[in-house]
Parts: C-alpha cells; sequence; structure tokens
C-alpha cells in the first residue's frame, strides 16, 4: 500500500492552510498513494495559542471536517486530518483531535490527544494544557487496501511518541500502522525525532507513518518537520530533508510486517 505523508508550515490563515493541504493531498492521489496523512494543526497555528478557541468545531460537522470528507470523497482516499481543535466541555479548551476519514467521506475514527506537551528550557516555553483538554481513549480503524490487505491503523498525536505504552496498547489491538502527526519543536525534533520513530516502529513490529509541520512559522515558531515513514524493522523507508510543504511516499509491504513478527516474535512473549 502506498502511503503519503504530509509536510506543512501552517499559520493563522486557515483558508491557505486549507488550500495548501488541498494540493498536497491532490499530489497524494496523483502519486498513487491510498492513505494521505496530514500534520498536527494542518488547519491553522495561530499567532496565540488561543487562536485556536475561537476556531473549534463541534464534532461532526463545521467547515474543516467537511473539508477533510469532500476531499477523501472526491480523491478517493483515506484520510486521516492531522490534528483539529474539537469543541470540549471546558469553555477554555478545545481537544486537539485527530479524524479519519474513508474514501466515501465517511468519518471512521476520532483520537483525542492524550499527552499534553510541556517544555520550559529558558529560551521556550510551551504549556498546551493551557488550550488543550485531554483525551483518555486510544482509537484505531479498519483500512482495506486495494490489494485486499486489511490494515489496523492506530493513532497518536506528537507528544504521545514519548509514551510507548500507548504504542503497546495499539500492538496488543492488533494494529500493524501507527500514525503520529506532529508538530515538533525544532529543539525537541533535532534530538530525538527520528529514534523515538524508529524505536516505536521497532518494539511494536509496525509500520510508522508522521506527516510534521516543517519551518518557520508566523507566530515565530520554529518546527523540525523531517516527516517520514518507517517499516516494521525499524528501517527508513522514506524522509523529507528540507523544510516547507511538500509530501513524503512509501510503499508499506503487509507481507514484510508479517515477516517481521515471525522471525522475532517479540509481541507474543509480552510479559508485563
Amino acid at each position: 500500500m502506498k502511503v503519503a505523508a504530509l509536510q506543512m508550515v501552517s499559520g493563522p490563515d486557515i483558508a491557505a492552510n486549507l488550500a495548501c493541504a488541498r494540493t498536497l493531498l491532490e499530489q497524494a492521489a496523483q502519486a498513487g498513494a491510498e492513505l494521505a496523512a496530514l500534520p498536527e494543526y494542518f488547519n491553522g497555528m495561530g499567532l496565540d495559542e488561543r487562536d485556536k478557541l475561537a476556531h473549534a468545531e463541534a464534532f461532526g460537522d463545521g467547515p474543516v471536517q467537511q473539508f477533510l470528507a469532500r476531499a477523501a470523497r472526491e480523491l478517493s482516499l483515506w484520510i486521516v486530518g492531522g490534528t483539529l481543535p474539537l469543541a470540549s466541555p471546558e469553555a477554555d479548551r478545545v481537544h486537539n483531535s485527530s479524524l479519519a476519514f474513508d474514501p466515501d467521506g465517511r468519518c471512521v475514527a476520532r483520537y483525542d490527544k492524550i499527552h499534553l506537551f510541556r517544555l520550559d528550557n529558558g529560551s521556550e516555553q510551551f504549556d498546551e494544557a493551557r488550550t488543550v483538554a485531554a483525551g483518555h481513549q486510544p482509537a484505531h480503524f479498519d483500512l482495506r487496501a486495494r490489494d485486499g490487505h486489511a490494515w489496523r491503523v492506530g493513532l497518536s498525536v506528537c507528544y504521545d511518541l514519548r509514551f510507548p505504552e500507548l504504542y503497546r496498547q495499539h500492538a496488543r489491538a492488533g494494529c500493524d500502522l501507527l500514525l503520529v502527526p506532529s508538530a515538533f519543536t525544532h529543539t525537541t525534533g533535532q534530538a530525538h525525532w527520528e529514534v523515538l520513530l524508529r524505536a516505536r516502529a521497532i518494539e511494536n513490529l509496525a509500520c510508522v507513518l508522521a506527516p510534521a509541520q516543517g519551518g518557520l512559522h508566523a507566530n515565530g515558531r520554529r518546527t523540525w518537520g523531517h516527516s517520514l515513514a518507517v517499516d516494521a524493522w525499524g528501517e527508513l523507508l522514506a524522509q523529507r530533508a528540507e523544510d516547507g510543504a511538500g509530501l513524503v511516499l512509501a510503499q508499506l509491504d503487509a507481507a514484510r510486517v508479517q515477516s517481521a513478527r515471525a522471525r522475532l516474535p517479540a509481541l507474543a512473549h509480552r510479559v508485563l
């Protein structure tokens, strides 16, 4: 199955962000991808962290969800919409949510980011919990590829990557593809991005697809980018080296996943 990780440098102009996303989705479809995944906050990274509150949508309706459903339907793509802000019961917070759409434009899965990023290294300060309400449940969906293989796809977002227990739950649920839409900071991405993604692939004997924000944003934040795909043996299949919008294409081999799990049945050796 051919998949695409879409890289963006989203800003505060939602219409411009969606236009960029649509162009990348069209490129993915033209290249033969069956699944295209957008990065975290693909629809907008505001000038202030509270800007996302004004753009929150009710689950099931809203312009960004309509955009994703329409693109999936018109391009005959499975699309995972990175993340977008969805309304939460708390008036001053939103959920940072990843939504999956099938080629008929139906939303087949929703995942609300569980682990909320916080960093203070003296020069950079982030605290996602100020504007985001944490999710509580893992989520996955089943995707039948054109060759007939049924992939089980586990959802996660960015900072979740540092918590392997979430991915082990996905492995226990039978997931063989893990998605990690992200907006890693340049600082943490440079240090840990690739090694963490390859580790999650290796320890769960699952493919990993990680679309990312990558570049300098209007709010002054610099994200790491390097969107990539990794196979179940931890081999780097494709990676975007440069900043800016673009896509990474990779061919995932279900037989190679099954072979890796047969050669090294570590998932069957779990004790804890």
